[in-house]
């Protein structure tokens, strides 16, 4: 500006160079964007070594104090199960100390703890340390199972279509090299683009705990409805209202993200989610179309077996493995687009 007033630079000359300043600082305020997505994947992909030694210590407790090893629950409690009249809780999870922060707060906030019942599901490594977890922490009076995958009936019967797509799609990802430093080193594209094909990469997204909640008609073939938590939620306050809910014939029972003032959680669409420029996607689905919070979902699982969402969700499952080059993709979004 001093030069402007002392007629060292004129009018033209100052809009040259301002406009070089806004286009440095744009470049700058953009890598650091990126540097923090990028910084966010790699410590939500990374196991803390405190988590590490927490598993390996319970499943040494497991193989080596009975107590740890105990039937859950005990066998005069296994009736509640399957009796619809408890309020059942359902969980599926591969780390411990977020499932116990889950539990724990489910039942010291419910006002009826005696009538909760909480399914733990978990995969085959986890299985050990979250039993002896459950096993030497009980949370009576409330019930609580815990069974690995390969302990329900149904999956034992034969070949499960949301496994055998999470096997072709570790196949697919196998073939594409750099991980998350070639995708940030691509600067063509924006930021949040970026940010979304970070985290197809994280290791939560590639779970079979993620997916396996399109099943929970098939786990659970005696109940008619369960309340879904993710393992990322604290509960404050009592659910057992939720069982009062009139689901009208809907599937799912959720809180929509799209309304609210937070930029970050609450204001949510599917364009938030998915690569519209893709013509599948845009030919598909709607962009302003409402997402919903992922942490707590109430299934009407009588409703959800009359219909054919289970077989939906694999053919979009398929079809994003198939063109995984080209979609930015969100698994929590996937239940929500299909119905």
């Amino acid at each position: 500006m001093d030069e402007v007033k002392n007629n060292i630079l004129d009018a033209k000359d100052f809009a040259f160079k301002l406009r070089e300043m806004v286009t440095l600082l744009e470049q700058r305020t953009r890598n650091a964007k990126i540097q923090e997505y990028l910084y966010r994947h790699v410590a939500s992909s990374s196991i803390p070594k405190q988590l590490l030694c927490l598993a390996l210590r319970l499943a040494h407790e497991h193989s080596t104090n009975a107590a740890a090893r105990r039937q859950l629950p005990s066998p005069e409690l296994v009736p509640a199960l399957v009796d619809d009249s408890y309020f059942h809780f359902v969980l599926a999870s591969d780390n411990v100390l977020a499932a116990s922060v889950v539990a724990n707060s489910l039942v010291q906030n419910s006002l009826r703890p005696e009538k909760v019942v909480l399914h733990v599901i978990t995969d085959e490594k986890t299985y050990s340390p979250m039993q002896a977890w459950f096993s030497l922490h009980p949370l009576s009076p409330a019930i609580i199972e815990v069974k690995a995958l390969q302990h329900f009936d149904w999956f034992a019967k034969g070949k499960v279509p949301v496994l055998e797509a999470m096997e072709k799609d570790q196949r697919v990802r196998s073939r594409f090299r750099g991980g998350s430093s070639a995708i940030v080193e691509n600067n063509s594209e924006k930021p949040h683009i970026i940010a979304a094909k970070l985290q197809t990469l994280s290791p939560k997204y590639n779970s079979v705990m993620n997916h396996i909640r399109i099943h929970l008609p098939e786990l659970f073939p005696s109940l008619n409805k369960v309340v879904f938590l993710d393992d990322d939620i604290v509960v404050q306050a009592d659910l057992s209202p939720l069982w009062d809910i009139d689901m009208n014939g809907k599937v799912n029972g959720a809180v929509e993200t799209c309304r609210g003032e937070d930029k970050f959680v609450m204001s949510k669409r599917l364009e938030n989610y998915l690569n519209f420029s893709h013509p599948m996607i845009a030919e598909n689905f709607n962009p302003n179309e409402c997402a919903w919070a992922y942490g707590m979902n109430i299934f009407d699982l009588e409703a959800w077996r009359k219909t054919n969402i289970s077989l939906t969700y694999h053919h979009w499952v398929e079809e994003v493995i198939t063109n995984i080059n080209h979609i930015v993709f969100k698994q929590n979004v996937t239940i929500l687009s299909i119905q």
